[in-house]
């Protein structure tokens, strides 16, 4: 594959009024027909890696809280609330460093594999900003994108919403019908992601038994972020009747259920070391149902059941984002410290060599095609779909807006 700048398509009409249901709009010409995978290969031009962003100095805090908030009304005292969280860490989020060094480490995997594609970086909430990014790739002429997401699972903030920026991206810079934007399927069950967890459950039961603790006085808690119960309920195709909690809490409890099984298939946790699948950081009003348990309130609860220790694993994160460091390094290990239990917190995958080569693995399987029934997986839900369903991740407030990779509803 040449890595000379390709000659830009020329403009065609594409906006918002003119997305029909059905089509998939600024998708290349490999994923156009909206088949759930794709079958033909395609030459793009670039990666894009789309992150949520984050602050990186006190200055920033409540203008970046602004953005993630927009359009909810939400006021500045409010607001300061949350910003305590980053304040407590100088005011820089973790999350910009984390995408600096995942977008070198893909670089690096794909240039061992001689993969010449550039890799761009844009975020949805802070610089860089995904519209700024999108023009500058054009500006190169980088024309045809194929994206990668910071989040593996299924749900309106986790997945569509990532694809609604980039339909805003190349709505809002004039770029529509220039450039074309693919997205790699959700990646919650590609080994590599998977792998660093399971490592990690394995050191802490390894750690936990050094001191005597085994067995039923271990429980391992899969900790994601909340959301609420109707998003969730429409997270993944509807047709799929995953059952409560959509595909975002189906996939999660089959990637739970997956590294508990392998652990003990290997000899590296006991039958009798149960795990469960709890939420945190919910923000909405109390009114409004979220995914429930939270993961201190179940922290709180364990001594009554005979827990001694516990192991939490940030498994709906990629990075140590500040949901981790603050909500369970801080707060769940708080509740614990009251519970009387002993605790550990697992890593994250950030860019650990298996995980950053699932990612290069799932660029090579868009650009060559390969056939679903080839690639890996580690859950019967796998592998997920290349282009979106057309009704997958609504949000229930706002409903369906533009969104590229997917299928128009």
């Amino acid at each position: 594959m040449s890595d000379t700048p390709a000659k830009s398509p020329q403009p065609v009409e594409t906006s918002s009024a003119a997305i029909r249901p059905g089509e998939v709009p600024f998708a290349t010409d490999a994923s156009a027909d909206g088949a759930p995978h794709v079958t033909a290969a395609q030459d793009y031009d670039a990666v894009l890696l789309a992150g949520f962003g984050g602050p990186e100095g006190q200055e920033d805090v409540i203008p970046f809280l602004r953005n993630v908030t927009r359009g909810r009304g939400i006021p500045d005292e409010r607001l300061e609330e949350v910003a305590t969280h980053y304040r407590h860490f100088g005011g820089v989020s973790p999350i910009n460093e984390h995408n600096r060094q995942l977008r070198q480490a893909i670089e690096e995997e794909m240039r061992a594999r001689g993969l010449q594609l550039p890799v761009y970086w844009g975020n949805r909430n802070w610089a860089p900003y995904l519209e700024d990014t999108v023009t500058q790739a054009a500006e190169a002429g980088h024309t045809r994108l194929l994206a990668v997401a910071t989040s593996a699972y299924s749900s309106y903030s986790s997945c569509r919403q990532y694809r609604e920026d980039f339909a805003r991206a190349v709505l809002e810079t004039g770029l529509a019908g220039v450039v074309r934007i693919d997205k790699v399927r959700q990646f919650f069950d590609v080994p590599g992601f998977v792998q660093p967890f399971a490592e990690g459950v394995a050191e802490a039961v390894r750690g936990f038994a050094a001191e005597g603790l085994t067995g039923g006085q271990v429980r391992v808690l899969f900790a994601t972020h909340s959301i609420p119960t109707a998003d969730a309920e429409r997270s993944g195709p509807r047709e799929l009747g995953l059952g409560d909690g959509g595909a975002y809490a189906a996939q999660h409890r089959a990637v739970g259920r997956q590294i508990m099984e392998q652990l003990r298939e290997e000899g590296a946790a006991e039958e009798t070391t149960a795990w469960e699948l709890v939420y945190q950081s919910r923000s909405g009003p109390p009114s409004q149902p979220w995914l429930e348990p939270d993961v201190c309130d179940r922290i709180a609860e364990l001594p009554g059941e005979g827990v001694q220790a516990v192991i939490v694993v940030p498994l709906g994160f990629l990075s140590d984002h500040m949901e981790v460091l603050w909500d369970l390094d801080e707060e769940a290990m708080e509740a614990a410290e009251q519970a009387g239990l002993r605790a550990v917190r697992t890593p994250t995958p950030g860019v650990h060599g298996a995980f950053v080569a699932s990612l290069v693995d799932l660029l090579e399987e868009r650009i060559h095609a390969v056939p679903a029934a080839d690639r890996p997986h580690v859950t019967d839900l796998g592998p997920w779909y290349d282009v979106c369903r057309p009704e997958c991740c609504e949000n229930v407030r706002r409903g369906f807006s533009p969104a590229a990779a997917g299928v128009a509803p």
